[in-house]
């Protein structure tokens, strides 16, 4: 079977969680078992040393992310996803960044005065962003962050399949982020996809809802050497563009 190789740089051999390895794409799913849980199930992606790790092992220590939203005062999302983004279960690119988005959305629009039970919104968050797997972006036709920011939405405003403003709302900010994604290409990178995801979600929540969050200056982004695919001056957050 012939596989999708994506390394455009070799600076940091990070993405494997066994060996460091990079990874690689197969064009078909088939069965495979995790290294860590040895759970069995069909996956596009292993290591180049045919190692695989489930989405669950991969968000090992989620759960931690519900007290640091909890805890936190800042009506920000972005300084928020930063803060969230250092806790040890969170890695260069991974599924973790599903949840992760619409938390510090459904944070900071509580501290701004959104009206929402916070804790009962981020449970719900983590159920609905732990069924989306990692590497949709490259294989669904869509993202998980945008989807995350859908998410947010739709646990703020109660929609569902059979709401009518509501639903196009969602529908609306997920196309946003996918537009202003797709401008600027691949290959993938969660960092910059959360931040373009919650930048979006900022203005559309002020235009649809009247709820006001803080949006800070853009700045450079801090990862972009852990990040083996970082695509440089095409990143609009790369240290470059703020020289």
């Amino acid at each position: 079977m012939n596989e999708i190789i994506i390394d455009n740089a070799e600076k940091n051999n990070e993405e494997c969680l066994i060996c460091k390895e990079r990874l690689v794409y197969l064009e078909q799913a088939e069965q495979m078992e995790c290294a860590l849980c040895h759970k069995i199930e069909v996956s596009n992606c292993r290591c180049k040393n045919g190692h695989y790790v489930c989405s669950e092992c991969h968000m090992e220590g989620m759960d931690a992310f519900l007290a640091a939203c909890l805890n936190e005062t800042s009506k920000n999302p972005i300084e928020i996803i930063h803060k969230l983004m250092q806790l040890p279960f969170c890695h260069m690119h991974g599924p973790e960044h599903h949840v992760l988005i619409g938390g510090a959305l459904l944070t900071a629009y509580k501290n701004a005065g959104g009206e929402l039970d916070l804790e009962a919104a981020l449970i719900e968050m983590q159920s609905r962003g732990r069924q989306v797997p990692g590497g949709i972006c490259g294989l669904w036709g869509t993202c998980g962050a945008a989807i995350s920011a859908g998410t947010f939405l739709s646990i703020v405003t109660g929609s569902n399949p059979l709401a009518t403003t509501q639903w196009g709302q969602c529908i609306n900010l997920t196309s946003r982020v996918l537009a202003r994604e797709a401008k600027i290409g691949g290959p993938r990178c969660c960092k910059r996809h959360s931040r373009i995801a919650i930048l979006e979600a900022i203005d559309y929540v002020a235009e649809e809802l009247g709820v006001q969050m803080e949006k800070s200056e853009i700045e450079p982004c801090a990862w972009c050497n852990k990040n083996n695919q970082c695509i440089g001056a095409r990143c609009p957050f790369n240290p470059v563009n703020f020289q």
